[in-house]
């Protein structure tokens, strides 16, 4: 008997193994989850229910989108999401290129109703915008994370690093992230722009640019002109509206499939 338990344990660990293998070998457009990242962003930010989102974009050093987080399948625990980081240029007043990073180990819970879920980080300090450039790192570990007010106004003063939110089916929440961890994607930074270059080279260094993303990178630096309260009925405020011909996506579509998540086993 306990001899037949081991092989079960052993034959789960290979399975396990495999199907984890199978995660992070199946191909991702990269450019579809730029795409995505965009649809997600531009309908959060756009809802009522996300004033206080808006509001942190138009200080932001930095944002990172996962347009769709999975929590773990079969023998798989955690959960993870593909997604893309820019940071804010002052000097220059625009977004830098992205970089691609995985989200890992998240806790979706019964709050969410459901296994996946659209996230957006705002990176709000330096310090936050400089932990990124880490191999990995854990959120609330070197810079910290709360979750981002959800309704009409702010109801307390913030001072984390990250704030994050989230959205899963059809509800906007915000979500905790303490203890999440962030890692590099340099395969999808090598397949995006030809040559192998760390996030601080694309983002800092400005070594590479991508036509494909600049929809996304201008759709941010408009919503830092977002009027930081309703105008007066004789002004017109600036349309802060997704474009023309802007479709936005349904929650957790494109992005990222079950066999692509960087999950961690049980």
């Amino acid at each position: 008997m306990k001899r037949f338990a081991t092989l079960l344990l052993l034959a789960l660990w290979a399975f396990s193994g495999a199907v984890q293998g199978q995660f992070l070998t199946r191909d991702v457009d990269p450019q579809q989850v730029i795409d995505d990242a965009r649809a997600t962003v531009n309908t959060m930010a756009t809802h009522p229910d996300y004033e206080a989102l808006l509001s942190d974009l138009r200080t932001a050093k930095g944002v990172l989108i996962f347009p769709r987080v999975i929590r773990g399948g079969f023998f798989v625990g955690g959960s993870g999401g593909l997604g893309v980081f820019m940071a804010w240029d002052e000097v220059r007043g625009d977004f830098s290129p992205v970089a691609f990073y995985s989200l890992g180990s998240v806790s979706l819970g019964v709050q969410f109703g459901g296994e996946v879920a659209e996230v957006v980080i705002v990176a709000r300090t330096q310090n936050a915008v400089d932990s990124l450039f880490a191999t990995a790192f854990r959120l609330g570990g070197d810079a910290s994370v709360a979750a981002g007010p959800v309704g009409a106004g702010r109801s307390a003063t913030v001072t984390a690093d990250f704030l994050s939110y989230a959205r899963s089916q059809g509800a906007f929440l915000g979500m905790s992230l303490e203890g999440s961890r962030l890692r590099i994607r340099d395969d999808f930074n090598e397949a995006y722009y030809g040559e192998k270059l760390r996030p601080v080279h694309i983002i800092e260094g400005r070594r590479v640019d991508h036509p494909g993303t600049h929809a996304l990178r201008e759709d941010l630096a408009r919503f830092r002109q977002a009027p930081a309260a309703p105008a007066r009925p004789e002004e017109a405020a600036p349309d802060i509206s997704p474009p023309q011909g802007f479709e936005p996506a349904e929650p957790g579509s494109g992005g990222l499939t079950i066999e692509e998540l960087d999950a961690e086993s049980i």
